[in-house]
């Protein structure tokens, strides 16, 4: 029998042609053999590549919402308009999950989010530091900084259930995003960059939510081009994110 639930999947993407089409091709094979409807909601931040036509050609292989944005804002525009619209579409009881749209998010890990939502979980990370993780293909020098990270939130803003902080991949209960955008409006996602991620789980933090992990294999080997990430900007606004997180503004 069909699952009455839905899972919405929100894939920011900037210039990623040469990527999405596996991610969403993923994506179908996933839903068919969990038996879960997936609607695939791409927020096309402003690629100049064909991003949006792609996406468009691949409408028969799951439902999808493309939301466009004539120029690039950045991830965290992206992001925020991607939960917004899954909110607008989703009932209380489906899962909204967020992952990167560059293949290196397997889609796989999303039945273990499952799991743990229907186990009481409001919010499941696919996190590189629980037993089974891997990163293949990073950087040494980009893992040390994210181990640091790691470090430094659960010191900082130690959280039951949370080691990775940083991991975009996540699946949220749908009517616990519908309590967080009711409670922040317009201030649920503010953080321009990579940050907002941290940004939001932190919000969701002060609302005695119920957080779990699944281990993530990350497979940057697979990434088509070189990473949006400007690292020295990332470090310099996460810990300017801390700094007032800590101060309690």
């Amino acid at each position: 029998m069909p699952s009455a639930r839905t899972v919405y999947v929100v894939l920011p993407a900037y210039n990623e042609r040469a990527a999405i089409a596996a991610v969403l091709d993923a994506l179908a094979q996933t839903s068919r053999r969990l038996g879960e409807p997936f609607h695939a909601i791409v927020v096309d931040d402003g690629s100049r590549d064909g991003t949006a036509d792609l996406v468009r050609s691949r409408g028969a292989l799951l439902p999808l919402t493309l939301v466009v944005h004539p120029e690039n804002q950045g991830l965290g525009a992206a992001i925020r308009d991607g939960l917004l619209t899954a909110v607008e579409l989703a009932a209380d009881a489906d899962v909204v999950v967020t992952m990167d749209a560059d293949d290196t998010h397997a889609p796989t890990a999303i039945a273990s989010m499952i799991v743990m939502i229907d186990g009481g979980c409001d919010v499941v990370i696919a996190s590189r530091y629980r037993p089974g993780a891997a990163s293949v293909g990073v950087p040494a020098a980009r893992r040390l900084l994210s181990f640091a990270a790691s470090l430094l939130f659960r010191l900082l803003f130690p959280t039951p259930g949370v080691r990775d902080f940083t991991c975009g991949y996540r699946a949220y209960r749908a009517s616990a995003l519908r309590r967080a955008v009711a409670l922040y409006r317009r201030e649920f996602v503010t953080q321009e960059g990579f940050q907002c991620m941290v940004d939001i789980l932190l919000k969701l933090r002060r609302m005695k939510l119920r957080f779990g992990e699944v281990p993530l294999v990350l497979r940057y080997d697979r990434k088509s081009g070189k990473s949006k990430m400007k690292v020295a900007s990332t470090i310099y606004r996460t810990l300017r994110l801390v700094v007032v997180r800590r101060l309690g503004r």
